[in-house]
């Protein structure tokens, strides 16, 4: 979603406002829009210190998908050593994000490509199996890939088309983190077609920052890992803020990878 997210320099602040101070390097995330500005204002609430060790490009780029990669990961699903994790969409955004958590956490992932030539994104960012795979044909790889036990937790932001699929590759007791409805159609599904013993959860990153101290609390947890170097955000373009247009249409064109950075 554009405008949601940001980094910049604190140019001031209002009376009363405590811990920001002008010359702050922050970074935040709207409830709306409005991150398409040379200058924006925001509520002291909103804003978050960005440590020196982290540069304002990736603040920027790393806040919102971060944040969900990180939800999904630590609460959703708290990944745990030796847990097998298949991951959708493992070359984009929240995929690549996610796959490098979970690798953080100790995790084995199997990530889900749509075509070859992204087949080199997920393993850069730690995918220890890539398959390339549309609709329901990973089931039997993954279950090949698993000794036919299945995975841990299946992270699905593909929509209904693989929902059913990825209860399938499901080990007992495991869980499918499904965040689909947010970016595809949302599936229909009576409770005895879940199998037995398996989890469902339908996160939505709103909920893992629902307080200024939880906000706070988990961009720390988030720009600690890109400190240690567990955590990459891949810059895939810069467009100066006039050029907004362009950055759209290179996105809807699907020639880019990796986050669009706006600079006014």
């Amino acid at each position: 979603m554009p405008g949601v997210e940001g980094a910049g320099v604190v140019a001031e602040t209002g009376e009363g406002v405590h811990g920001v101070a002008p010359g702050d390097c922050v970074a935040w995330l709207t409830n709306g829009h409005g991150s398409y500005a040379e200058l924006i204002v925001l509520p002291a609430s909103g804003v978050v210190p960005v440590p020196d060790a982290v540069d304002d490009e990736t603040a920027a780029a790393v806040f919102v998908q971060g944040l969900s990669a990180h939800h999904f990961a630590t609460v959703s699903h708290p990944v745990r050593p030796g847990d097998v994790a298949l991951v959708h969409a493992a070359a984009g955004g929240v995929g690549m994000m996610l796959t490098q958590i979970i690798k953080a956490r100790g995790g084995t992932v199997i990530g889900l490509v749509s075509r070859p030539e992204k087949v080199g994104y997920a393993a850069d960012a730690g995918a220890d199996h890539v398959l390339v795979s549309s609709g329901d044909a990973f089931v039997e790889p993954v279950r090949e890939l698993t000794g036919g036990e299945g995975a841990h937790v299946v992270f699905d932001g593909a929509g209904a088309t693989t929902f059913a699929a990825s209860l399938q590759v499901l080990r007992t007791h495991g869980t499918l983190v499904f965040y689909g409805p947010l970016i595809g159609d949302v599936p229909t599904i009576a409770m005895n077609d879940i199998p037995r013993s398996t989890r469902l959860t339908y996160p939505v990153t709103e909920d893992h920052i629902r307080t200024p101290e939880e906000l706070a609390a988990r961009t720390a947890e988030l720009f600690a890992l890109v400190e240690r170097g567990e955590l990459v955000v891949r810059i895939g373009g810069r467009y100066p803020l006039a050029e907004a247009a362009r950055a759209h249409a290179d996105i809807e064109s699907r020639t880019s990878t990796g986050k669009l950075l706006l600079f006014p």
